[in-house]
């Protein structure tokens, strides 16, 4: 999927590997985020489909860097960011 610029600056700056980001891409959870837009994460569930796919070893050594999100609008990931908040589901 293609970054934004503003998402490929983001991704430099937050220090989000293009790795976390295809994760995100295949596993993470989805949120409506308004405008068309919607947010990618990882809750429970997707990280239990990551240990089943790459094993709990490599899942628990990189849990720090599932605190990951992209923001995704017209097919293209416009930015990256880290959460420090829960993501309600609606």
């Amino acid at each position: 999927m293609e970054l934004a610029k503003h998402a490929a600056d983001r991704q430099k700056q937050r220090g989000i590997s293009p790795l976390i980001i295809d994760w995100l891409i295949k596993f993470g959870a989805s949120e409506t985020a308004g405008r068309g837009a919607e947010i990618l994460y990882f809750d429970k569930k997707s990280r239990r489909d990551l240990r089943k796919a790459f094993g709990k070893q490599v899942v628990d050594r990189l849990s720090e860097l599932l605190d990951a999100y992209a923001v995704i609008a017209d097919d293209r990931i416009v930015t990256l960011g880290h959460r420090y908040k829960r993501i309600h589901n609606t």
